[in-house]
């Protein structure tokens, strides 16, 4: 079935075709329509759903990690604040390897006060063991949070998936709802390998001295890096099943391309627009999305830009005293390569608007200049 929906009840419809069976529900701008449009269907009885509301975030992701744990599949969902509140638990939840999906609706962090959109939130929790997917567009948003269940399962790491805050959260696009028993197919129910049951009593969350703590981190690498492999498996499976298909990173007019534009989330599609018409004028540029950003795909990345002279990487967020995020990553996972200009441009930082305009601004300046003059290009600031 094909309906116009908002990019929120894009996740929600998520949620519930992956038969969530615990949805911990805290409603914070601009994430609240999930969980609202959440309650409708669980109040209406369409599935045996338990929907908790919680006084919190932290408590929203207790009560997941407390679902999980008893062998549920757990959904809930927040953004910026409600993000930062739940930090603490997004470590148990990828330490006690429970695989619960969360969507994150990226919302630039206070102070000041901001509804919307940049990526400083999720950014912010990279490192604490979660799988992070970037989604460009409403019906990436619905197959992601499906999708996002079975990898998790298979590897037994929590998944967040991110979507842009008004850009996507509140505006209407067309989106295939797949059939219930499709998605059935693909994604059958949960079995915990290990789970909280009186029938088999066995313990949890104990103290682990140095002697094992160590063996505990190195697992969860180990796990990380065989995701990669796990969501190719899962892009692969879900063409076959829905006819729609995703991979880790998605390269675009790259083959001959002597200028590249790395991006992520909803600045992709901008992007891809631009770098058409620049194509049609006979600018030989190329854009890269990233849609898996933890574990990061490094080496499908390294094959796309290996082969351009220069890269232009636009930033929606700041590691300060640093720079931009995936510019830091990209100048990382290049360093092998060898010497090649990483241009890292700081963009549309708390909902600021990244137009077609803004993007060729990016690309003609990465073409003009032999070098980057500085660490960070900060784009569209006013002085």
């Amino acid at each position: 079935m094909r309906k116009v929906i908002a990019g929120n009840h894009a996740a929600s419809h998520g949620a519930m075709l992956s038969r969530a069976e615990v949805i911990a529900a805290y409603p914070i701008t601009p994430q609240t329509q999930i969980v609202e449009l959440l309650s409708e269907m669980c109040a209406e009885k369409k599935t045996g759903t338990e929907f908790i509301k919680v006084e919190s975030e932290h408590s929203a992701m207790a009560a997941c990690i407390g679902a999980s744990a008893t062998g549920a599949r757990a959904f809930t969902a927040t953004s910026a604040q409600g993000l930062a509140l739940m930090h603490e638990l997004l470590h148990w939840a990828a330490g006690a390897r429970l695989p619960i999906v969360l969507v994150n609706v990226n919302r630039a962090m206070a102070a000041p006060w901001s509804i919307w959109t940049d990526q400083n939130d999720s950014l912010s929790q990279r490192d604490t063991g979660w799988i992070q997917f970037y989604c460009e567009s409403n019906q990436e948003v619905l197959d992601t949070v499906i999708q996002a269940f079975k990898i998790s399962e298979q590897v037994m790491l929590p998944s967040m998936l991110v979507l842009d805050a008004f850009v996507l959260s509140h505006t209407f696009e067309p989106v295939d709802i797949p059939d219930q028993k499709l998605v059935d197919t693909y994604l059958p129910p949960y079995k915990a390998p290990f789970k909280i049951d009186v029938n088999e009593p066995h313990a949890f969350g104990g103290l682990a001295t140095p002697d094992v703590y160590f063996e505990f981190r190195y697992k969860i690498q180990k796990a990380m890096e065989n995701t990669l492999d796990v969501v190719e498996k899962a892009h692969a499976e879900f063409n076959k099943t829905f006819g729609r298909q995703y991979r880790l990173v998605e390269p675009y007019m790259c083959d001959d391309a002597e200028t590249i534009v790395v991006t992520s989330g909803t600045v992709s599609s901008t992007s891809r627009y631009t770098i058409e018409k620049m194509r049609n004028e006979g600018v030989k540029v190329g854009l890269l999305k990233v849609r898996v950003f933890r574990p990061s795909p490094a080496e499908e990345i390294r094959k796309v830009l290996k082969r351009c002279k220069k890269v232009a990487v636009i930033d929606r967020n700041i590691s300060f005293g640093h720079g931009g995020i995936f510019a830091s990553e990209i100048r990382s996972i290049m360093y092998k390569e060898g010497r090649k200009p990483i241009f890292g441009y700081v963009a549309g930082l708390g909902g600021r608007d990244i137009t077609p305009q803004t993007v060729r601004q990016i690309i003609e300046s990465t073409m003009k200049a032999d070098e980057p003059e500085e660490e960070i290009i900060w784009v569209g600031l006013k002085t």
